[in-house]
């Protein structure tokens, strides 16, 4: 096995270990852009574990700096010292990937480091979205050879979509490790006036800006989905599976709601209930 084979391995393992939803959908792609995904994706959970497990801010920092070096080495035509940097080499020549939609990501995952997390404003939420799920769509409609219109259009719309509904589906699990994503002046309008994570969730004052922002998820929905009907069907077929599968998770989250005595409970689907949504969608 070669160096390059053994790097695309551990993007590829990385991937499938992480159990997530984008894998089944990663699978359906030719070879080429299939390998370039995990690559992709393979960083994104690296440097995601980076921000979320336990540990020292200032070691989270310095891990963060190493993956920018790395970053920068393959844009330098250096060889990066991780094998899933260096299993990026081929996807950023071939699709033409972009050195700053690498470095939003990590940009995001720096605020994502921090002990305690409170986003200032709408505006600084939508910042926010933009570099650790936006920029993944930038990455990843290139690799699927979308035109540049509709691709960074797409990415815009479903990377969007896609964050505000994981923020709205873990406000409780974000509470517990003192993370507040919900934009602080929208809290202060509703009418919440303390910005301890425990007692906002206790407060009835969560619910009408959670509402706004579902609000706004689903118009990011309807805008992705109109771009994925003028769309090459097999080229954007992970795009479809998951916003397909998001697209429930919101259903979901709006029949709940967000009152104090339900916003804990878990909205699903399962792995199972994943896959069948994207059976039933005619993706798979």
């Amino acid at each position: 096995m070669t160096e390059m084979q053994s790097d695309q391995t551990i993007a590829e393992e990385t991937t499938r270990a992480s159990g997530s939803s984008f894998f089944v959908a990663m699978r359906l792609l030719p070879p080429e852009k299939r390998a370039a995904m995990y690559a992709v994706y393979a960083f994104c959970r690296d440097v995601d574990d980076i921000a979320d497990e336990p540990g020292e801010l200032a070691d989270k920092k310095a891990a963060l700096t190493a993956w920018r070096g790395w970053i920068e080495d393959l844009y330098q035509g250096r060889t990066p010292g991780h094998p899933v940097a260096r299993a990026l080499r081929q996807p950023i020549a071939e699709f033409d990937l972009k050195q700053a939609d690498f470095l939003a990501v990590i940009e995001g995952m720096e605020l994502d480091a921090r002990p305690d997390i409170r986003i200032a404003d709408r505006d600084a939420l939508i910042d926010y979205c933009d570099k650790v799920a936006c920029a993944v769509g930038r990455l990843s409609v290139r690799v699927f050879g979308m035109a540049e219109e509709d691709g960074l259009a797409l990415a815009r719309a479903e990377g969007l979509a896609l964050q505000l509904t994981n923020i709205l589906r873990d406000v409780a699990e974000d509470a517990d490790i003192d993370r507040i994503y919900l934009p602080q002046d929208m809290l202060r309008e509703s009418g919440l006036t303390t910005t301890d994570p425990q007692k906002m969730l206790h407060s009835p004052s969560v619910e009408p800006v959670c509402r706004e922002l579902s609000d706004l998820a689903g118009e990011r929905f309807a805008e992705a989905q109109t771009i994925l009907d003028r769309s090459d069907r097999r080229a954007t077929r992970p795009a479809r599976i998951m916003l397909a599968v998001y697209r429930e998770i919101h259903r979901r989250l709006v029949r709940r709601g967000w009152q104090p005595e339900v916003i804990g409970q878990p909205v699903g689907p399962g792995k199972l209930g994943k896959l069948w949504i994207a059976v039933r969608s005619g993706y798979l």
